[in-house]
């Protein structure tokens, strides 16, 4: 595949935009490779390139989402001068453009010392993440996990009243949350395995679309469930994240702040399985063990990413905000 027709999978505008950032960024020197990136779970567009022997990045944004801060990319600085981010060569905020340096990244899994070192690694990469300079204002945490709920209550779905229980335990936490409202700091909100990686010496934090200032344990509310860390691990990432013990206080306060963040997450897969949905309105909300989902994951019964993984995934996560068992971690799924 030559340079030119790696790019024929974008839109005459989207190619135009890329061949603008990769001359901008490289001028005349010869670009040497050029080749798509897939597996992503967002909507964005990814080429690996390399100019003489050097790997960087050229991510294109898909259409814009709601959910997504349109100030993403100076979030996406400050996290890149803070050493948090890869290093950033080309940026274009109207075209969404952006080309930067390429981690080569090694199983997460790898990291030296085992699971509580990672887990301590993790929760010190975000308590840098909270001491740079603050991040753009979206919206309040509590609104958008609500809007996205609401969403997935208007497209049908779900048989009519089956998550009304829900509504009444989202106003709970919503007052709950409200009641022990903090300082925000500048947060990632969406602290998954796909966006942390691992370079065999440090880890880095990448795709900030969902970047914005928001409550200092939302991250690490995120992380704690993703990453899917044996028991006791949780603590040992929240300690790391915050620089102290966790008290009784903070530890009712991360219940909450879990609970948000685990419907926010229904949301995200329940409105992707809802596009692909052509049945009946689903009646049941009954779901697998921790153990069978992995199983069915492992056996091949659940592709991971497939719209009925991500129904089922959905619904462990509307599961998990109600009761609080342990949802499924991002990487068995996604």
């Amino acid at each position: 595949m030559t340079i030119d027709n790696s790019l024929d999978s974008l839109s005459d505008d989207r190619r135009k935009a890329a061949q603008t950032a990769l001359a901008a960024t490289f001028g005349t020197t010869p670009i040497d490779a050029l080749a798509p990136i897939g597996g992503g779970a967002s909507s964005a567009m990814i080429f690996r390139v390399t100019v003489r022997g050097r790997g960087y990045l050229l991510r294109l944004e898909g259409e814009p989402s709601p959910l997504r801060n349109p100030q993403q990319y100076a979030a996406m600085r400050i996290a890149a001068d803070a050493g948090i981010a890869p290093a950033i060569h080309f940026i274009d905020e109207t075209s969404r453009v952006a080309i930067m340096d390429l981690v080569e990244q090694q199983p997460v899994q790898d990291y030296p010392g085992g699971p509580r070192r990672l887990a301590q690694a993790l929760g010190a990469l975000l308590a840098r993440l909270q001491d740079v300079p603050a991040f753009p204002t979206f919206v309040d945490y509590p609104d958008i996990v609500s809007r996205l709920f609401a969403h997935v209550r208007r497209t049908g779905l779900f048989a009519p009243g089956l998550l009304d229980p829900h509504v009444e335990r989202l106003e709970e936490i919503r007052h709950a949350y409200s009641a022990g409202t903090t300082r925000l700091v500048a947060s990632h909100n969406d602290f998954n395995p796909r966006n942390v990686l691992y370079d065999g010496r440090r880890l880095w934090l990448i795709d900030w679309e969902s970047a914005y200032l928001n409550d200092p344990l939302v991250d690490a509310a995120i992380a704690v469930d993703s990453f899917g860390f044996p028991p006791g691990l949780d603590d040992v990432l929240v300690q790391a994240c915050l620089g102290r013990r966790l008290d009784t206080g903070t530890l009712a306060r991360l219940t909450v702040v879990r609970a948000l963040t685990r419907l926010y997450f229904a949301g995200v897969f329940l409105s992707a399985s809802a596009v692909a949905w052509k049945a009946d309105p689903d009646g049941d909300l009954s779901v697998p063990t921790l153990a069978q989902f992995r199983q069915a994951v492992h056996d091949g019964s659940l592709a991971p990413g497939a719209p009925r993984t991500r129904h089922v995934l959905g619904k462990m996560y509307l599961e998990s905000f109600m009761t609080g068992t342990t949802p499924p971690d991002f990487g068995v799924a996604i």
